[in-house]
């Protein structure tokens, strides 16, 4: 009889989405969201996020209950809208922001560590890039032993990282006043911390301050999908996702709002980095800012397992398709994708001397990961268009098209300089598509040729921007 397979159960893929999701950025949220926003403001755009991220949820539920078929992650949706080309904007796009992503974990978790020992404060420094460089070699050596594995020491480091959160929000809750949260509820100092003039910004710039800093804590709440032809059923994919996202929305909502009623915004917009610690030593001292300092490093540690598996699970399954060349898909005697999981460590790695060169590594490196991934999404909102109109599904047809609509927004709004950038990365990754292709016995079309020179053009036009000045890194 035939044993069965291994899979990853439906609480690891909970796990997975949680900590996917809650890494740095929740931490920092505090802070990135008080330079931006008021309260008011801040509310406003939690509620039009929070329907953005459902309704790309609820696309990637459906789509995953209907084209079971589809097992290529969510960039299996963008090959079946636009073709095999379609497929590998989205698949690396994904994996460019992935391995960006981790770049970040790095920056804050630095920041962390040099609350503890001195040599590492501000996250910046020699010492900082070498240790991050052994967290990058050590993770990606614990996941080369095997996805599943990971996936279990994943449920536990997730729980830890929960713990400090939950208490966070216990004392800003007893600590909450209401008269500090509605002293200036609309806003009227956000235009001068982000443009120094002393015009009042609107809401609706307020909102848009918001939304990049908002996304960049959802990314990943797509795990489960991704992972999910190695999940012990696929059905547990899809509950495991909307369970993540309702309990995702609970913590970032009250621990982004909360602290607005316990110092002003003005004090807020200026705590240094991680925002939360400064927020709870105002409150209760120093053992407060080690505690959430603790957290961080959990939780920095386990997203950062996340984001190593997802990218090289991304990478396996693009060279499967035949969208980059096969020994992309290496994989390993513990069926770990050796090849990808190196090739992404070595990038994220080389990406970590940015630290000596920006004082903005940290909203660098999740603002390109957020902008790279927004790609994604929007491909998914436009393919559950597409298919739910075929299928005359009403209800699914406006689903795909509000996540669509929103997901485009976003990327206009507030990330369409970063979007600019990430499309630099495309050049060298047009060199592998097409020897993909050829070594799959396959022509590039003229409308794929066509494509890839309007994206390398948009490729030099923002390296001329960021020669110029016009883009800052």
């Amino acid at each position: 009889m035939e044993k069965q397979q291994k899979g990853i159960s439906k609480i690891g893929l909970i796990a997975l989405v949680i900590s996917s999701s809650i890494g740095g950025g929740i931490f920092g949220i505090t802070s990135d969201l008080s330079r931006a926003s008021a309260p008011g403001p801040a509310i406003l755009a939690w509620i039009i996020v929070g329907i953005g991220i459902l309704t790309l949820v609820l696309s990637l539920n459906n789509l995953g209950a209907k084209r079971a078929d589809l097992d290529s992650g969510i960039f299996g949706y963008a090959e079946a809208t636009f073709g095999k080309l379609g497929g590998f904007i989205s698949g690396w796009g994904y994996w460019l922001g992935a391995w960006l992503g981790n770049v970040a974990f790095a920056t804050i978790l630095m920041i962390a560590l040099g609350s503890f020992f001195p040599i590492f404060e501000g996250g910046q420094n020699i010492p900082s890039i070498i240790m991050g460089s052994i967290v990058i070699w050590t993770l990606t050596l614990l996941v080369s032993n095997g996805m599943e594995s990971a996936s279990f020491i994943n449920i536990v480091v997730t729980i830890c990282k929960l713990v400090p959160l939950f208490l966070f929000l216990i004392i800003t809750g007893v600590s909450f006043k209401a008269g500090i949260f509605t002293a200036n509820f609309w806003g009227n100092i956000s235009t001068n911390l982000l443009q120094n003039t002393s015009n009042t910004a609107n809401i609706m710039e307020q909102i848009k301050g918001c939304l990049i800093v908002m996304m960049w804590v959802f990314v990943g709440i797509e795990g489960a999908s991704v992972l999910a032809n190695r999940a012990e059923k696929r059905s547990d994919a899809q509950q495991a996702t909307i369970i993540g996202l309702v309990g995702l929305l609970f913590i970032y909502i009250f621990a982004s709002l909360l602290p607005y009623g316990v110092l002003s915004q003005s004090e807020l917009a200026n705590l240094s980095q991680p925002a939360m610690a400064n927020v709870l030593k105002s409150i209760v001292g120093n053992w407060g800012a080690a505690f959430i300092n603790i957290g961080l490093i959990i939780s920095i540690l386990g997203s950062w397992l996340s984001w190593t598996m997802l990218p090289a699970e991304t990478v396996l399954l693009m060279a499967r398709d035949g969208l980059l060349p096969k020994h992309w898909g290496n994989l390993n005697a513990k069926k770990a994708p050796i090849y990808s999981l190196v090739l992404t460590a070595a990038l994220a790695n080389i990406f970590l001397l940015t630290l000596l060169v920006t004082d903005y590594a940290y909203q660098l490196a999740y603002s390109l990961a957020t902008a790279a991934i927004l790609i994604c999404y929007l491909l998914v909102g436009i393919y559950q268009m597409k298919y739910s109109y075929e299928q005359k599904d009403t209800k699914q047809f406006i689903i795909g098209s509000i996540a669509t609509i929103f997901q485009l927004a976003a990327i206009i709004l507030a990330g369409f300089s970063y979007v600019l950038m990430c499309s630099i990365a495309y050049i060298p990754g047009f060199y592998f598509y097409m020897k993909a292709r050829k070594e799959n016995g396959h022509t590039i079309s003229i409308k794929e040729k066509i494509t890839m020179s309007i994206i390398s053009s948009v490729a030099v036009l923002a390296i001329g921007l960021i020669a110029t000045g016009s883009i800052q890194v």
